[in-house]
């Protein structure tokens, strides 16, 4: 059997600086390089991964979990890769998920500089004391790299790789680093959103009305005024361009903070915003004058929220737990009024045309469906009972162990047999691969087991602990009445809920719940 190789391209910091000075495209550059190094070698390749988007995890780079999926499934015999740095330069544990992978499958690793060979117990101690060294140096070069646009934002230099709606980009001549340029017609467009918010929209009487982000959306819409993304205004855009200071001549850097967190077991990455952030006089020109700007955050800071974190009380059951099927938007509760007195659910998106409901009447249906839910699910149960593999699981799981550290021993062996010349090359080569395809049996035999016995863990959890909070939670919510504890409740069991209303009620016809839901269970049913 042929043996196959694919090759990994991926660029790094320095090569997107490199292409910046014109030094020319790196991936082509690489491919054709390792293309030539396959060739001394003799090697066929047969697929090239071209890692596009630049990620610092696993999870940001698509071709890297396509490699590393397919490299588990002992797809490739090896990787050929400019340099190991390329697998895994980020998190830690991205590391050891990558040097994992090669190790158990087997896969070499081939770099100009040399060839990695996981069975090798020196190549092995070398590969991943190269990641090591490759993840202490990105975090010195990320250090720089922030403490150099933290010393361009002091001075004026714009540091963002995009401009904010009225500037375009600049290179600063005979200097380092870039900064604004003013773009007239998008800049009136600004000075029109300010003139809105702090003036007031008038009228054709001379009167004046308030307007508010919402109102000055509605506004630039319908003078077909688009922001730089296409489509419609939003509020939280509108409300973005008046407190940025950028529009008066400053620069603004660190008011975006980023900060990993763990959730659901997978690390995400969060955007809070900060005051302690940088604020200096920029090198561009001002579109808005200090007066106005100031004037703006006034009614900004007038105009402010109470969150619920601030002293309110949560009144929503169904807060950050349904959302519309139609756009995607997080649903909102609609206080009663004079007209309508009762709490409804509705689509905060103002160009959807998803319906409103009673929340009462939502969450009648919410409990109904869960209920549907547990039936089908303990029926299902008693149809498939659980086939319980933990009393042999222990036995089975050992057997194996003792086989697989035989077969090591026997490996063992073979290299010594061969130092003392009892086998030829030939003998070795093929006492060798019979043994190694044996231990490879006995581990994926193992992997499987512990498959099984984590499936029926899961599953046993889920009839022991899941399905009677669930029980809990159907017959105990009509009795109710705090909707903080309601809301804590559903977001134990439920994961979200998609909710869609295509008719409107008619008179009289409002307990008629002529909507569609779609629950996700935090457990999914068997």
């Amino acid at each position: 059997m042929k043996e196959k190789y694919c090759l990994y391209l991926r660029k790094s910091r320095a090569d997107r600086d490199a292409e910046a000075h014109g030094e020319g495209e790196t991936l082509a550059r690489h491919e054709q390089i390792l293309k030539a190094l396959a060739n001394k070698m003799e090697i066929k390749i047969s697929a090239v991964y071209k890692e596009i988007v630049s990620g610092e995890t696993i999870s940001a780079r698509p071709e890297m979990i396509k490699l590393l999926q397919e490299v588990e499934n002992g797809l490739w015999d090896g990787v050929i890769v400019m340099e190991i740095e390329r697998l895994a330069r980020g998190a830690t544990i991205d590391q050891g998920i990558v040097a994992q992978a090669f190790q158990l499958s087997g896969t070499k690793i081939i770099t100009p500089a040399k060839v990695y060979d996981p069975a090798n117990e020196f190549d092995e101690e070398y590969f991943e004391f190269g990641l090591f060294m490759s993840r202490r140096e990105y975090k010195t070069i990320n250090r720089r790299i922030q403490r150099g646009r933290k010393a361009a934002a002091s001075e004026g230099r714009y540091i963002a790789s995009t401009a904010p709606l009225g500037y375009k980009r600049i290179k600063l001549q005979n200097d380092k680093g870039w900064s604004l340029e003013i773009v007239p017609e998008q800049a009136d467009i600004i000075r029109l959103i300010f003139d809105l918010y702090v003036n007031g929209e008038k009228n054709s009487d001379g009167s004046i009305n308030k307007a508010g982000s919402t109102k000055i959306c509605r506004i630039l819409d319908r003078r077909n005024i688009k922001p730089l993304s296409g489509g419609a205004w939003s509020p939280v855009s509108i409300r973005d361009i008046l407190c940025n200071p950028v529009y008066t001549g400053k620069i603004r850097w660190g008011y975006d903070k980023y900060e990993k967190v763990s959730q659901n077991g997978s690390i995400i990455t969060k955007r809070r915003r900060t005051n302690d952030c940088i604020i200096t006089q920029g090198l561009h020109k001002a579109i808005i004058d200090e007066e106005t700007f100031n004037k703006a955050q006034e009614l900004l800071k007038s105009h402010s929220k109470i969150s619920v974190q601030s002293g309110k009380k949560l009144q929503n059951p169904l807060s950050g737990l349904v959302y519309c099927k139609k756009c995607g938007h997080l649903m909102t509760r609609l206080a009663p009024t004079s007209k309508t007195p009762y709490a409804a659910l509705k689509c905060p998106n103002r160009y959807c045309n998803n319906i409103s409901a009673p929340i009462y009447l939502v969450e009648k249906k919410i409990i109904s469906s869960l209920k549907m839910w547990l039936y089908n699910y303990e029926l299902n149960i008693q149809r498939n009972e659980i086939k319980h593999i933990s009393p042999t699981y222990d036995n089975s799981y050992t057997t194996l162990e003792k086989e697989a550290a035989m077969l090591k021993s026997q490996l063992d062996k073979t290299f010594d047999l061969l130092e003392r010349g009892i086998y030829d090359d030939e003998t070795f080569l093929e006492r060798n691969k019979a043994i190694k395809a044996k231990i490879e049996e006995c581990n994926k035999a193992m992997n499987k087991l512990q498959e099984l016995k984590n499936s029926e863990e899961k599953a046993l959890s889920i009839e022991n602990n899941f399905i009677p909070t669930v029980k809990n939670i159907v017959d105990g919510y009509d009795t109710i009445k705090d909707a903080s504890m309601k809301n804590e409740l559903l977001k134990a069991v439920i994961k979200k809920i998609e909710y869609i209303k295509e008719t409107r009620n008619t008179r009289g016809r409002r307990d008629i719940d002529n909507f569609d839901l779609v629950l996700y269970p935090i457990m999914p049913s068997k």
